[in-house]
């Protein structure tokens, strides 16, 4: 995901919800605020984290390189008990195939539904999915 760092190398720490900048995050964020009970954002490198979540600095981190030594489905887990994200009887997740996979993984024997309305579109089909749903003031029906 792009960050701020990728356009400020000296930009300060950041709350994640402001740190990722790139035109997927932020359409997905519009549709978490608009339309869910509680969103938080999946970091390859901190996990399960809150929108008000600081990220000191910038980090190359990514599920698609195992190399980048990505947070672990365990570590996942123990978020999800710890943030009480099992509370909810659906989960959606709006992000690329890697992101669905990890999720799907850390909720298998949690009783949430876990869905992907955007899955298997290509970036551009997935941004105008979302960006549609926002402006007609419709979530998705999944």
């Amino acid at each position: 995901m792009r960050k701020i760092w990728d356009i400020n190398p000296n930009a300060s720490p950041a709350l994640a919800k402001d740190a990722y900048i790139g035109v997927p995050f932020k359409v997905n964020r519009e549709y978490a605020e608009k339309f869910s009970d509680r969103w938080v954002i999946l970091s390859a490198k901190y996990g399960f984290i809150d929108p008000d979540f600081v990220i000191p600095e910038n980090y190359d981190v990514t599920f698609k390189r195992p190399d980048t030594n990505p947070v672990g489905v365990s570590t996942l887990i123990a978020q999800i008990r710890e943030k009480n994200l099992d509370k909810f009887d659906k989960v959606v997740v709006l992000g690329g195939r890697d992101y669905v996979d990890v999720v799907t993984k850390a909720f298998k024997d949690f009783e949430v539904t876990v869905v992907a309305p955007t899955l298997g579109l290509p970036l551009g089909k997935a941004i105008a999915k979302v960006k549609r749903a926002v402006e007609s003031n419709a979530p998705f029906d999944c």
